[in-house]
């Protein structure tokens, strides 16, 4: 395991680059996220040394939330502010960002870039109870979609299906979304009885996704079957802050809790965590998994530390 300091920063994303694997960003905020200012940090990991470098930091005034990469150009960036905005880097002129959307009215915790679609379009959620959807070369959104009664905590593309996605909110409901249709959701489950705080499509079904929320559990669902899960995880003691699946294997999935672990899960063989680390102190806010080394993994916390390690 390898630690890195986020510098009185507490962590609240963080993502490897899908184009080079040795590169991570880091969405933090001072004060907990709820004063002061937020900074991306670009850091290297190198697994032989089992050392992390810092390369790049970007600052802004308010906290930073989420970060998402590009896939077509490998040095941009996007993260999600406490302050509504949201804002696109490029690490080569970090001083600045490039661009900053400027629409949501409350805080934006959650961004996704479209994995699959030549069309590059980003996603952002946000505390106003809206998903807003963003051509990144247009200073304006395309879209504004309202389909939650409450806070809006993350939305996600589809890994299959280029003008589908999913959002979860603290009203307790998954709702799936075409991007055509923006004034309902084509799917709406009532997937909580407690705030969602996130979800994740499967990589290999395209009708399977998990949500993770706030009492604690990890719910698996085929969107296709409304009415109850066809998984249904308990381990956590807390909430359930992010939820991933593997881009490895069909059954396997990570998730972070306030419980200050990580865990991973394989729902194919048991309800009960395969493996549970405790990296850190606080929170568990940020995690990712490498999509180019099977089993690496990163996570980050409100302890201001980043963490890489093998599972």
């Amino acid at each position: 395991m390898t630690t890195f300091k986020t510098e009185n920063r507490h962590g609240y994303s963080v993502k490897f680059s899908p184009n080079r694997s040795n590169l991570l960003a880091i969405a933090t905020s001072q004060y907990y996220g709820f004063k002061g200012g937020g900074t991306l940090f670009l850091v290297s990991y190198d697994e032989e040394r089992c050392l992390i470098s810092k390369k790049y930091e970007m600052h802004w005034d308010d906290g930073l939330f989420d970060v998402v990469w590009s896939r077509s150009v490998y040095s941009l960036l996007v993260t999600g502010s406490g302050d509504g905005t949201v804002q696109m880097w490029n690490y080569k002129y970090p001083q600045k960002p490039v661009r900053t959307f400027n629409e949501h009215k409350k805080e934006v915790c959650g961004v996704d870039w479209c994995q699959n679609s030549i069309d590059d379009f980003l996603l952002s959620a946000s505390w106003d109870c809206s998903v807003k959807l963003w051509d990144p070369n247009k200073y304006c959104s395309l879209t504004t979609y309202k389909g939650h009664d409450r806070l809006v905590y993350e939305a996600k593309w589809s890994p299959f299906l280029s003008s589908c996605f999913a959002s979860v909110s603290g009203d307790g409901m998954l709702d799936i979304w075409d991007c055509s249709s923006p004034l309902r959701p084509s799917v709406k489950i009532n997937a909580h009885q407690a705030e969602i705080l996130s979800c994740s499509w499967n990589q290999f079904y395209p009708f399977v996704l998990a949500t993770g929320g706030a009492e604690g559990l990890i719910r698996i669902w085929d969107i296709r079957k409304l009415l109850t899960p066809i998984f249904q995880l308990e381990g956590c003691q807390d909430a359930v802050k992010r939820v991933q699946c593997s881009p490895h294997h069909w059954s396997v999935l990570v998730s972070a809790s306030y419980d200050c672990t990580t865990k991973i899960w394989d729902y194919g063989v048991s309800s009960e965590p395969s493996q549970s680390h405790q990296n850190h102190s606080d929170y568990v806010y940020g995690l990712d998994m490498s999509a180019d080394r099977d089993g690496l993994m990163a996570d980050c916390g409100w302890d201001a530390e980043a963490r890489v390690f093998r599972v």
